[in-house]
């Protein structure tokens, strides 16, 4: 039997390198994600190194897991449209995105996403403040969400302009 671990943590939708760098990190000590729910991770115990894990956020598409799977990667499961994948180290390098556009596009999704969410976030809150009282605390909750989603949004923004940035030094 396989000895697990289970960890649970928070990482922002934007900050989704920091989680895969953690997870890959993970890996390098000898314990690779086996299973993934919301806030959770489970890691059963490996040969260190022995996978990447890679995440992207992406609709459910039977085609897509098939084409990953013949890539060689391992899928792990979804929390949401954030879909894990791992492989194995000795069968190569692990990138989702080949290239700076793939990458910006992935990015774009994110920023897309967030910017949706905080957008209603803001028109909810607003709308409840326009009631009056008995909603306060629902419009300032909202309020306060569509301020930390457009937090986000700017950090994406950055993201995508330093990597459209590094697209034009390389033509």
């Amino acid at each position: 039997m396989t000895e697990r671990m289970t960890q649970y943590r928070w990482f922002w939708v934007w900050d989704f390198e920091k989680e895969e760098r953690w997870l890959n990190e993970m890996a390098e000590r000898g314990w690779t994600l086996a299973e993934v729910g919301f806030c959770r991770y489970t890691f059963e115990a490996t040969e260190c190194s022995e996978y990447t894990v890679r995440l992207e956020m992406h609709p459910y598409d039977d085609d897509y897991l098939d084409f990953m799977e013949e890539t060689g990667a391992e899928y792990i499961g979804r929390v949401l449209q954030w879909m894990y994948f791992r492989k194995r180290s000795e069968l190569g390098s692990f990138d989702i995105f080949s290239d700076l556009d793939s990458r910006i596009n992935h990015i774009r999704t994110i920023f897309r996403t967030v910017l949706g969410l905080g957008l209603a976030n803001l028109s909810i809150g607003i709308a409840n403040l326009s009631i009056g009282n008995v909603n306060s605390i629902v419009a300032i909750f909202n309020l306060l969400v569509a301020t930390l989603l457009m937090y986000g949004v700017g950090r994406l923004q950055g993201k995508m302009e330093y990597l459209e940035n590094e697209r034009r030094l390389r033509e």
